[in-house]
């Protein structure tokens, strides 16, 4: 199957997900917005689990971004100050 930026499709292997749009295309990878409200980037070695969907069942919810993660940081610690070495006479 031939996908472009613009085409409907459905995930076999995903049904919970619902119809998704194709927003967009890399040597890689696909992006498509779901029904659920989710974009997800699908692997080029995946592309055989799409199959094209009625563009009517596209129903757009608000875009939900997935951020990696963010690291959460603690407080550092005060170090002692340095001593100053004694210079011999």
């Amino acid at each position: 199957m031939s996908i472009k930026r613009g085409d409907v499709v459905s995930h076999c292997g995903a049904s919970q997900w619902g119809v998704g749009k194709v927003n967009e295309i890399c040597p890689t990878w696909v992006a498509i917005h779901f029904n659920d409200g989710i974009v997800r980037k699908i692997a080029s070695s995946h592309l055989g689990d799409l199959h094209p969907a009625d563009p009517r069942a596209f129903l757009p919810v608000a875009a939900v971004e997935q951020k990696p993660a963010q690291r959460t940081t603690l407080p550092k610690e005060k170090k002692a100050p340095r001593k100053r070495a004694v210079k011999a006479a």
